[in-house]
């Protein structure tokens, strides 16, 4: 009996101690530590670069113009960059290839710099998310592929919290 009692001490004890271990470790240390504040600068106006031989070309559009498109595009910056992974300063272009439909077709960003892939791949997920789609460029009347340059500058301020 007394040998049942000790062995049951024992392995509530276990329990007791291995609780407490798990209850006292903090986790959220590190994510507390570290705050990133993202500034914003895009440019206006965007430029256009206009299709060779042709008389009578039209500029492609944004439904809603192009202070549209630069607010949408800035409030999507702040939500999908991930800040966390890298540290943005200074003047970036990225160039959009519109297609005859309205739809970006290809995102190109400069200047490559190091580490600045993964930054330009979050940025062609965010003008993908945008989902309102361009007035074509027209050359004499008809749509053309066209593109257009967005010069933005950023500056980031890292703190420790």
């Amino acid at each position: 009996m007394k040998a049942f009692v000790f062995l049951s001490m024992l392995l509530v004890s276990n329990f007791v101690f291995a609780q407490s271990d798990v209850e006292d470790r903090d986790d959220n240390f590190i994510a507390e530590n570290n705050k990133s504040i993202l500034k914003i600068d895009i440019k206006e106006p965007l430029l256009q670069v206009a299709v060779k031989n042709c008389d009578n070309f039209k500029a492609a559009s944004f439904e809603g113009g192009v202070s549209v498109y630069k607010e949408t595009l800035r409030k999507y910056m702040y939500v999908y960059l991930n800040t966390d992974f890298y540290v943005l300063n200074g003047d970036f272009t990225f160039t959009l290839t519109i297609d005859q439909n309205g739809k970006v077709i290809n995102i190109e960003g400069s200047p490559k710099v190091a580490n600045s892939q993964i930054f330009f791949d979050d940025m062609k997920y965010i003008v993908r998310r945008i989902k309102k789609n361009w007035l074509p460029a027209t050359c004499n009347g008809k749509p053309v592929i066209s593109q257009i340059k967005i010069k933005m500058n950023l500056s980031t301020i890292a703190t420790d919290i």
